[in-house]
């Protein structure tokens, strides 16, 4: 396994399947973002391809957010805005995506990893799939990933998880406020419901999906100027001290 993570996207019986590696809990950092944005993209422009799934690799964490030790190098503005521009970018290509997009959860969910689970058309998800959107605790805020994570819960369950920053919500509750569309017991059951509808959804009208999906996020044409100011103010943030005594006191305790 590459010790610098990777990013893998296939196509199997018209469908694209798109997994992500990372030795530290699948954590995102800058170049794995870019390269999972350009898969996304990817998929989406192929005529071999009709439906997405998102997967992480392992049968650990889903994917732990961002990457904390890039979050310790950032020095200046311009790098801190270009890092969480990276998430934002992830989103947006799944936000414009002309093709359904299932996500595969397995294990806990945090930070970005939830933006992606709420960028899903339809998620399945492993009852350990807990989630937490620990910005706050890290000294700055769910600015990117809150105009996904709140038109897919709704304000009240997406206040909740923003202000208890340092709490895991299981995986019935994500259910329960739509984060995720089924929960199973077992990761066999999960990839035989995915093979299941993925397969389904590529003998459909592809035409038919499109218009689907486009009437299904009406209203975010807003979020490419909007995610661009969430991920600014993130990247002033986590200059802050608090961010990076906290960041240094977490990876000491790791």
């Amino acid at each position: 396994m590459p010790q610098n993570g990777s990013v893998t996207h296939t196509i199997n019986d018209d469908i694209s399947t798109i997994e992500f590696f990372h030795p530290k809990g699948n954590s995102l950092p800058g170049k794995l973002l870019g390269e999972l944005t350009n898969a996304i993209k990817e998929a989406s422009a192929s005529e071999d391809s009709k439906v997405i799934v998102i997967r992480s690799q392992g049968d650990g964490a889903f994917c732990a957010g961002a990457s904390f030790d890039e979050l310790l190098s950032i020095s200046d503005l311009e790098e801190g805005k270009s890092f969480f521009m990276g998430f934002a970018n992830v989103l947006n290509a799944m936000r414009t995506s002309t093709k359904f997009i299932i996500a595969r959860i397995q294990g806990k969910v945090v930070g970005g990893g939830v933006g992606i689970a709420a960028c899903a058309d339809y998620t399945f998800a492993h009852t350990s799939a807990s989630v937490k959107l620990s910005e706050l605790a890290v000294g700055i805020g769910p600015f990117v990933v809150g105009p996904a994570v709140g038109r897919k819960i709704g304000v009240g369950p997406f206040t909740t998880m923003s202000v208890d920053a340092r709490s895991w919500y299981d995986a019935k509750w994500a259910e329960t406020n739509n984060l995720y569309s089924q929960v199973l017991g077992s990761v066999e059951e999960i990839d035989k419901a995915i093979a299941k509808l993925a397969g389904e959804l590529a003998l459909s009208n592809p035409h038919a999906m499109k218009e689907l999906r486009e009437i299904q996020w009406h209203g975010t044409g807003h979020w490419g100027a909007t995610l661009e100011q969430r991920a600014e103010i993130s990247g002033r943030l986590i200059l802050s001290e608090f961010s990076k005594k906290f960041i240094e006191k977490f990876k000491e305790k790791a």
